[in-house]
């Protein structure tokens, strides 16, 4: 009886690591396939541009032109929603005059293909494409990564120049962050879409800027810790003792950033 419930046991057990397997990609992006509509940001400036991937994707995505000669920052969103959802924290970067290439990644936001890590890091450089065809300098370029696309900003930010780096809520690989959720799973050797930040960073020279909630529940806040450490200089943290993790920007997450950007970049 005994050996039967463990034979019983180890199938469940197997079965359940193949589901996870099989299915991490709905489990890690979590796409509005949905257009977003520009509305009133367009009477901003705001307009919808397109451009295309080294792999052949055309994308759709939103453009706001710096004021003179201020930055431009390119914004790597979550893994949830699309660029829509993040209208407010454009308008934030716009008061202070900052262009804004909001990059809508493929199988996001109308877009076509389905996400994965290579695909979305071919989306980001591509976005970094179009700014320099635009003639914005790339150390007048800083990338905004939220979340998962932490993991696209480091990933571009170690092999191509840029003037800053500010990563939101950022894992030092999306491998470590599965093992934490799921510690019965190997998932260090399942996942396939690793963004390993860790290693990757240590090759990013511009300024970085690491801002983390003490109570993230989803990407605790160890792992922003650790990517800090593994930084070189220069580098920052700001770390809000009350947020969590989609709520940084409600204890002033923005506002450091902004003045990250004002030190580094004018």
């Amino acid at each position: 009886m005994l050996i039967l419930l463990v034979e019983i046991a180890a199938v469940a057990y197997v079965g359940l690591v193949a589901v996870l397997y099989l299915g991490q990609r709905h489990l890690l992006f979590h796409p509005d396939r949905r257009r977003p509509v520009l509305g009133a940001l367009a009477d901003l400036g705001v307009r919808e541009i397109t451009f295309e991937t080294a792999d052949g994707i055309t994308l759709s995505s939103w453009y706001l032109t710096p004021r003179g000669s201020r930055p431009v920052v390119l914004y790597c969103h979550g893994n949830g929603g699309h660029i829509g959802y993040r209208c407010e924290r454009l308008l934030r970067f716009a008061r202070e005059g900052y262009g804004v290439l909001f990059l809508e990644y493929r199988g996001y936001g109308g877009n076509p293909g389905f996400p994965c890590e290579r695909g979305l890091c071919a989306d980001a450089a591509a976005a970094l494409d179009f700014l320099v065809r635009e003639a914005v300098p790339p150390q007048r370029i800083a990338l905004y990564g939220e979340s998962l696309g932490s993991g696209v900003a480091v990933q571009l930010a170690s092999r191509r120049e840029v003037g800053a780096m500010i990563l939101e809520a950022p894992f030092t690989s999306v491998a470590a962050a599965a093992q934490c959720h799921y510690p019965f799973v190997p998932c260090r050797l399942l996942v396939r879409d690793r963004f390993a930040s860790l290693a990757a960073i240590a090759r990013v020279a511009a300024p970085k800027l690491i801002l983390h909630g003490e109570r993230d529940r989803v990407v605790p806040i160890r792992f922003g810790r650790a990517l800090y450490e593994a930084a070189p200089e220069p580098k920052e943290a700001w770390f809000a003792p009350q947020a969590g993790h989609g709520d940084l920007a409600a204890f002033g997450a923005l506002d450091a950033a902004i003045a990250f950007l004002k030190r580094h970049l004018g």
